[in-house]
């Protein structure tokens, strides 16, 4: 005997909200035969449903009001696309007190109150299910929560953010400065008005805070993850390291070492041969490193409607299958339990040992070097490579660019603060970190 219908209930009618709509209706057909059973919505409710046009929604029950979805008996499965914080979290409570499961695309709701979340479902027994929260319509949380199951993941790097790997792409390609680029980001609408958001690399903290949840089995707190955006980024420095053999990308890193995890987001110039380097335009990639699979990377788009509505309905799909209400949780949202997850010492970034490229505009004049290299000497920190550039008619500066040896982040802070207050050296020096074994 066929399988009853899944009823869902759909808050949010967006771009994402949209597309799933319209990728349901498109592929039916298909997604029963998958599913084993027929996907129908029942219920959808938008703020802007009755003032922007929106897909035909069929005989679902339509409204403003999203409680009003989460309530409604004849709802089996809760998809939540609205975003932020509230009301979206006791939505999502709400959901599991009456014993539905969610599938949501909120990385920030799951990185920032992650704990009451999954605690919540596990309580109620119902899952929740977030693919499209992390790298649109790459399958990486189920790659890592299933199909590397078996492996003992080390290391994980990802570009997870689109726009900033946009923008560093067309610094790279055309030449432009950081603020020329994001202003055309912004026209073409790939950059929202207030971009803080994405360039300053709290989308992809959030995104990191769930990832290495997955990929190593810990808690981690989102205010644990050292964060750094691209706003200080110029053309010089996407020049400088293309001479040293680099590219710069904002990457999100989780590593899980003997003394702890070190994960933090921020702008990592990375060996141009790498594949991650490859990796342009609004395109998201995860590099994972296991014990036993080795290195495997994870390419896709990471945003847009299309893209992240494959997310969502894989998600409702995997809970049409598991015959949601009758077999209970198969497979818990990170892997584990969140009684389960392992808690760690979070590395400070402080502690961090690592290679660093270094610019810094000096006024050109004899003994400059000398100056700079010995304050970075009497702090442990030696120096492998220098570019040194003539001045320019009219300059009154010239950059000074250094790559150094391995360095720990605490004395690196302490000498470039130092330099800084030199009066032969004019506004603030740049640092970004170096990652080489990216495949």
């Amino acid at each position: 005997m066929a399988a009853e219908e899944l009823r869902l209930g759909l808050i949010g009618l967006g771009t994402v909200g949209s597309s799933v709509v319209q990728l349901l209706t498109r592929n039916a057909d298909a997604i029963t035969r998958k599913a084993g059973r027929g996907l129908r919505f029942t219920n959808v409710a938008s703020r802007s449903l009755h003032t922007k046009p929106h897909p035909d929604l069929g005989n679902a029950r339509t409204g403003t009001d999203p409680f009003a979805v989460v309530r409604d008996p004849d709802v089996d499965v809760v998809i939540e696309l609205i975003g932020g914080i509230e009301p979206a979290r006791s939505l999502v409570l709400e959901a599991f007190k009456r014993g539905k499961p969610v599938v949501t695309a909120n990385k920030a709701l799951l990185a920032l109150h992650g704990e009451e979340i999954f605690a919540a479902a596990e309580k109620a027994g119902v899952p929740i299910r977030f693919e499209a929260g992390v790298a649109g319509g790459i399958p990486i949380i189920r790659t890592l929560r299933e199909g590397l199951a078996a492996d003992r993941n080390r290391a994980l790097f990802g570009i997870v953010n689109g726009t900033c790997n946009y923008i560093l792409t067309k610094m790279s390609d055309e030449g432009e400065e950081f603020e020329t680029v994001l202003r055309a980001a912004q026209a073409q609408g790939l950059a929202e008005a207030d971009p803080s958001f994405d360039i300053d690399g709290i989308d992809a903290a959030h995104k990191l805070t769930l990832l290495s949840m997955l990929a190593f089995g810990v808690r981690v707190p989102f205010a644990a993850v050292y964060t750094e955006g691209i706003r200080h980024l110029s053309q010089s420095d996407i020049l400088f390291a293309r001479e040293f053999g680099y590219a710069i990308k904002l990457l999100a890193i989780a590593k899980d070492e003997e003394d702890g995890v070190d994960v933090r987001v921020h702008p990592t110039m990375i060996p141009r041969r790498s594949l991650l380097a490859e990796v342009s335009g609004a395109y998201n990639a995860i590099f994972v490193q296991g014990e036993a699979l080795g290195s495997s990377v994870y390419v896709g788009r990471g945003a847009g409607g299309m893209p992240t509505a494959t997310a969502v309905l894989a998600d409702v799909i995997e809970m049409a299958r598991n015959q949601v209400g009758v077999s209970g949780v198969r497979v818990p949202a990170l892997g584990f339990s969140w009684r389960d997850l392992r808690a760690v010492s979070i590395r400070p970034i402080a502690d961090l040992q690592s290679e660093y490229y270094l610019r810094f505009m000096a006024v050109d004049r004899p003994g400059v070097l000398a100056k700079i290299a010995g304050i970075l000497g009497e702090h442990d920190i030696s120096i492998a490579a220098v570019i040194q550039r003539d001045r320019g008619e009219g300059d009154v500066t010239v950059p000074l660019v250094m790559r150094t040896h391995l360095a720990r982040e605490r004395q690196l802070h302490t000498a470039l603060t130092l330099v800084d207050q030199l009066p032969i050296v004019q506004g603030k020096s740049v640092s970004i970190r170096i990652e080489e074994n990216l495949g």
